[in-house]
């Protein structure tokens, strides 16, 4: 039992996916565990009715009162910097780290050796990039799993009985803010655009926490030649000597880099004499499904996986044996020559612009939550691929103003509903607009909470209504 928690008045803050398994682990490590949550509703009476019987303190509907004698918080990511929770923490100069931050001092603690980590961040692209890269690491023979923000508990990973060679990772900018000491393997940015920016505060704020990645990476810091503030958060970052900058491009690499050269992914940074010579992963038609960004995501994570020494022929099985999640530019069904796609993930602009990017004429179905977005950029750079736009949703009209802006030849279908029903009519209008060869594609650019619990029920749907229309 490690002396650094044995006795240690820890205060977790936020129930949830992160703070139950935390509260455990520090009460099986000797530590006395304060619950604080802001919520009392029944759900977190049934986790404090689960941890009270172990011995730790739970208080409900009081989360910003730092409990006396604390000497630690562990919070959940999600918990903005500025509640008066951390600024009381701060003036009594009591740290603060978040799950991740605590699973990276956990690990090697029961005398195992400690498996080192790939990381992954970025707006856009992370969970896919993070099961590619598993997918990878599998194909070469190695134990891992793909955990953190995907799903998987970081500390279930470091604290279980199940031993790894290495961890490819998911990392939220929340997780990162909270998350000091971290030191990488190797890790990727994979793209930066304005996201969360009421939790971080500004654009600058929300960067420099997605670029703690890189901080101490020993063997590469991969970076998207693409987007130049992810090389910008390389050339910031504090690394071990001899450490990497490995970009990444849909275009010819140069040296240090991995790309594209006529259909196949090629690296031409982990080989010999990389200013003359090239070495072939995998062929373009590996990638599921071979959208730009997600060949993108490919090569991120190949570049990772080429930095822990993995084989080129793992990099090619491990894209081959890769299937994405559900609602990630999903093809559902070709009917009457029009295929019907579901994005339904591409909550934002950034991940809506590249969905819309994959295919040459569309009709798009878009709206939900904006989140203070606009969509003026979104519209003129789709503006020539659009054969029609169907919206719902409460912020629709802010989609409906850019369209007429910066794309009035395009015909647009206004339904002003935000019932579930909504997503049947939309389908059945795009379908009206579409001739063979167009794909009709849902990528809301948007959340979804205005009409479904979430963006998967929001695919489903529309699934289902595609189903309806082949029936």
């Amino acid at each position: 039992m490690p002396s650094e928690f044995t006795g240690k008045h820890v205060t977790v803050a936020g129930l949830g996916v992160s703070g139950v398994p935390a509260a455990k682990v520090l009460q099986g490590l000797g530590a006395h565990v304060t619950v604080v949550n802001d919520g009392a509703d029944e759900r977190a009476r049934a986790q404090a009715a689960e941890l009270e019987p172990l011995g730790v303190t739970v208080r409900l509907g009081d989360g910003d009162t730092l409990p006396e004698g604390t000497e630690l918080i562990v919070t959940a990511p999600g918990w903005k910097p500025t509640k008066p929770l951390f600024t009381a923490a701060g003036q009594a100069g009591v740290p603060v780290w978040g799950d991740v931050e605590l699973a990276w001092r956990l690990r090697g603690l029961d005398g195992r050796k400690a498996a080192p980590w790939l990381a992954v961040t970025g707006t856009n692209g992370k969970t896919t990039t993070v099961q590619m890269l598993a997918s990878i690491l599998k194909a070469a023979g190695l134990r891992t799993a793909a955990v953190g923000n995907i799903g998987v508990s970081l500390l279930d990973a470091v604290t279980g009985e199940e031993e790894y060679d290495v961890l490819a990772v998911e990392l939220s900018s929340y997780q990162l803010h909270w998350a000091p000491s971290l030191r990488a393997h190797s890790a990727a940015v994979l793209n930066l655009a304005p996201d969360h920016l009421d939790w971080h505060g500004s654009m600058e704020a929300y960067a420099a926490d997605k670029g703690r990645i890189y901080e101490g990476n020993r063997v590469a810091c991969v970076y998207n030649v693409a987007d130049k503030a992810t090389e910008d958060l390389v050339r910031a970052a504090d690394v071990e000597e001899g450490c990497r900058a490995i970009g990444f491009t849909l275009g010819t690499p140069g040296p240090s880099q991995l790309g594209v050269v006529e259909g196949l992914l090629v690296d031409r940074a982990f080989v010999e004499d990389r200013q003359k010579n090239a070495q072939e992963l995998a062929e373009v038609s590996d990638v599921n499904p071979p959208a730009p960004h997600n060949i993108a995501n490919a090569l991120a994570a190949a570049g990772l996986a080429r930095a822990f020494g993995v084989s080129a022929a793992a990099v090619r099985d491990g894209l081959r044996a890769f299937t994405p999640d559900a609602h990630r530019i999903a093809h559902v069904a070709d009917v009457d020559g029009v295929a019907y796609v579901d994005d339904s993930k591409a909550t934002n602009t950034h991940a809506t612009e590249a969905s819309l990017a994959a295919y040459e004429s569309i009709v798009w179905i878009a709206g939900g939550l904006a989140k203070g977005a606009t969509f003026d950029e979104l519209v003129t750079g789709a503006a020539k691929r659009l054969r029609g736009a169907v919206l719902i949703g409460a912020d629709r009209a802010l989609i409906r103003e850019a369209l007429a802006r910066h794309a009035p030849e395009v015909p647009v279908v206004d339904l002003d509903r935000t019932d579930t029903g909504a997503m049947l009519q939309a389908v059945q209008e795009a379908r009206r607009l579409a001739r063979p060869g167009d794909t009709v594609l849902l990528a809301p650019a948007c959340a979804s909470m205005d009409m479904f619990t979430n963006y998967n029920q929001r695919g489903d749907a529309f699934a289902q209504a595609v189903r309806e229309l082949g029936a």
